[in-house]
């Protein structure tokens, strides 16, 4: 009896155990399906297979000489919740073993990469550093989301679907702007934003320092730059009234600027993640606080204004005079040796021209020069920062009012107010970054029902209409089309005022901008895109990133 009883005790533990494992092993699959049928932003192809890779301690990552950089990055990133810490050899006589390898191969894609995953390997191919990075960001996707944790995950299998990807991006320029001048985010939450940039397969990150309200970056020649003009004394809360009466303020000194040292730790940090970090120096326009600090460079002399306290357009505008010209050289002088970026953006928008119609010697220098009128003057103040950039090998690059009075010979345009602009610099042989308010701010409300959402600048770009936007214009001939360099979205901080608003309102809306720069136009397909969504808010959730709920 006791052996009977013994053998239908083992058969029932036997198949209790063979369920679990079933059970364990089914979830496993499902995981991985779910990651493998996730990947943001979506690949040109991706085929699914059967089996998976499993990732362990004793994992070796064999690459080649070029990209140890790119391995070694990743091995820094996946020791915390892993635990491992993973060996980095030469790809030299390791064709046949198991591992990760990462082939540097001629002829590929710029920033593109072949990706094959079996359950004996994983093989990465790649021209350049950036496409082995971003093939390592797919297979960082592909693992469990607790892949981006920074404390260690028990119990966790570290899994990874077969699956073979062909990938590269449909545009060079993907990028993010982010305004510190209106409101000042920490170093910290700067890598951080970069970090998630990098996730996203974006590489570019336009960083707004200066505006009227603020100016954030240490210029040694100028040391009052900082000393007066990073700090205002208060800051207008609430919706903007045109009414000065009925302004309200938070009555607390809003201050904050980077050192040199911490720029060139921002800069190297997203470097190591293929971002290359765009600078923009606001002028004319949009220099309240530089002529609090410098008066004399104003076309006002006979107003001392402080930094700006409410939003909106200043009308101070710099003075045109070679004085001010030198003065902003100088500051770009010092910018150049921080930031390496091919491109250093301008500004030059919103520059209201009644302070220089009002001034007699501006008038007169407007007649000097041969000059028309006020627009050709900006043009002329543009032109002379173009050949001053040009002569140092980079490249200016400004909003779309540049274009106005005539555009400087080598510069690339960012198209704000709408795509027309865009479209005129195209058509006359210039670069091209979309950037229309329409579908690239992220400042604008993401719900028509206001009251369910934070204070926001206005206007209205929900998900759907940031993955509907289409950087190349129709009106475009091939030939011009290929000037559009790319797009990018824009955080505007008059009405986020910490990092964890930036956050919500920057995501989920800029996956959505990544897909549409990354991915071909005929793979887009919104439905698709918010399925795959759901399981990728679980790696957002790993990230820390206070992302805007689907449900909202």
């Amino acid at each position: 009896m006791y052996s009977t009883m013994y053998s239908i005790l083992t058969v029932r533990v036997s198949r209790v155990v063979s369920f679990a494992l079933a059970v364990c092993s089914a979830q496993l699959a499902t995981t991985a399906t779910l990651s493998a049928q996730s990947v943001m932003p979506r690949p040109i192809r991706q085929e699914t297979r059967t089996g998976q890779y499993l990732l362990t301690g004793r994992t070796v990552i064999h690459t080649a000489p070029a990209f140890r950089r790119v391995a070694t990055r990743f091995v820094r990133d996946i020791a915390d919740p892993t635990g491992f810490d993973l060996t980095i050899a030469n790809a030299s006589g390791a064709a046949a073993s198991g591992g990760i390898h990462l082939r540097r191969v001629a002829g590929l894609p710029r920033e593109g990469y072949k990706l094959d995953v079996t359950s004996a390997r994983i093989d990465i191919q790649a021209s350049d550093s950036a496409g082995a990075f971003y093939a390592l960001e797919t297979v960082k996707q592909l693992l469990p989301p607790a892949i981006y944790r920074t404390a260690p995950v028990a119990g966790t299998t570290w899994s990874v679907p077969a699956v073979s990807i062909e990938d590269a991006p449909r545009f060079p320029w993907r990028g993010a702007h982010l305004d510190v001048a209106r409101h000042f985010s920490s170093k910290g939450f700067v890598k951080k934003y970069i970090d998630l940039l990098a996730r996203h397969k974006l590489n570019r990150f336009h960083w707004h320092l200066t505006d009227d309200q603020g100016w954030r970056i240490a210029i040694a020649q100028y040391p009052k730059l900082t000393e007066m003009g990073s700090c205002r004394e208060q800051t207008m809360v609430g919706p903007y009234q045109s009414d000065p009466a009925k302004r309200v303020f938070d009555g607390k000194r809003h201050c904050g600027f980077y050192t040199q040292d911490d720029i060139r730790e921002v800069v190297a940090y997203a470097a190591d993640r293929m971002v290359t970090v765009v600078p923009e120096i606001e002028m004319p326009g949009h220099v309240q606080s530089v002529i609090h600090a410098y008066p004399e460079l104003s076309s006002r002399p006979d107003s001392a204004p402080g930094v700006l306290q409410i939003w909106g357009v200043s009308p101070f505008i710099l003075n045109p005079t070679d004085a001010s010209v030198q003065f902003m050289q100088n500051v770009l002088r010092e910018v150049l040796t921080l930031f390496p970026s091919p491109w250093i953006h301008v500004g030059g928008d919103e520059a209201t021209k009644e302070q220089w119609k009002n001034n007699p010697q501006i008038q007169e220098r407007i007649r000097s020069l041969g000059l028309k009128d006020e627009h050709e003057m900006q043009s002329w103040f543009i032109k002379q920062m173009d050949t001053f950039l040009t002569a140092q090998n980079r490249r200016l690059i400004g909003w779309d009012e540049i274009l106005e009075g005539g555009l400087a010979p080598n510069a690339t345009v960012m198209s704000w107010r709408g795509m027309a602009g865009g479209i005129a610099a195209a058509k006359s042989g210039h670069d091209v970054v979309m950037a229309p308010g329409s579908h690239t701010y992220f400042d604008h409300y993401q719900s028509r029902d206001k009251a369910r959402e934070p204070l926001a600048f206005g206007g209205f770009t929900p998900l759907d209409s940031a993955y509907a936007f289409e950087p190349v214009p129709p009106s475009l001939t091939p030939e011009e089309a290929k000037h559009v360099l790319g797009a990018q979205a824009q955080v505007w901080t008059e009405y986020i005022p910490n990092s964890r608003q930036v956050e919500y309102m920057a995501y989920p809306r800029l996956v959505a901008l990544s897909e549409v720069l990354w991915s071909p136009r005929a793979a887009r397909d919104f439905s698709d895109f918010r399925t795959r969504l759901v399981p990728h808010l679980a790696r957002l959730d790993a990230l820390d990133v206070n992302y805007r709920p689907l449900d909202r």
